[in-house]
């Protein structure tokens, strides 16, 4: 009788144990889930916010095209690019925006081929300095021109000759910070790559508004 007590409890106590191991198995595969899940959530909440600042900023350019001297007078590319620059900019500082705009690598404006890419390297570059940028409105932006491939002021809106109107696109690219331990309990099933941060691009394409 004493015998099978023994062997019962031994048999209980190995269950048990196993259990444990089990469960201790589980959880940090469950915990992994879960963050990711997490993160998926925070980075889709930037990269919505990035894709609604090109957006906006696409918009504006295409509205202020240099080809319309009544609509934006240019003597200069940043004459028109600063207004594309602060409608680019009042997303990204808007209440709820997740976006740190110290995170922004580059903003580039630039005439955009029928795929969507830059067109023989037509393209303006503006990067972060906090209000080192030109005025809009009274305040000076975040922002300022660092190199330019594409004139404002030789933006072509119209139909002339049959051709269609030049196309404006709009690209920022931002490096994300990891919001959960994400990365760090990645490091457990090898090395993130970035570190603690991930690289979000968002572009945006449109036609300037013609004239005629």
């Amino acid at each position: 009788m004493n015998a099978l007590y023994l062997a019962l409890r031994r048999r209980h106590t190995s269950e048990r144990g196993q259990g444990l191991v089990e469960f201790a198995m589980i959880v940090p595969l469950f915990m992994l889930l879960l963050l990711g899940l997490l993160e998926f959530g925070f980075v889709f909440d930037h990269a919505m916010t990035l894709n609604y600042a090109t957006r906006e900023g696409a918009r504006s350019g295409a509205a202020f095209a240099a080809g319309n001297a009544t609509t934006m007078p240019c003597a200069t590319s940043t004459d028109v690019d600063k207004h594309v620059m602060a409608a680019i900019q009042r997303v990204l500082e808007a209440p709820g925006s997740p976006i740190v705009l110290s995170r922004i690598d580059d903003i580039r404006i630039y005439k955009a081929t029928s795929s969507g890419s830059v067109s023989g390297g037509q393209e303006n570059v503006w990067e972060y300095n906090p209000g080192g940028g030109p005025s809009v409105d009274g305040a000076n932006l975040d922002f300022s021109q660092t190199s330019q491939g594409w004139n404002a002021c030789t933006r072509d809106n119209s139909w002339s000759g049959g051709a269609a109107p030049d196309s404006i696109g709009v690209s920022v690219r931002y490096q994300y910070q990891y919001v959960t331990p994400l990365a760090a309990a990645m490091q457990f099933f090898g090395s993130v790559a970035g570190g603690g941060s991930l690289e979000i691009a968002d572009r945006s394409i449109m036609a300037l508004n013609p004239t005629d």
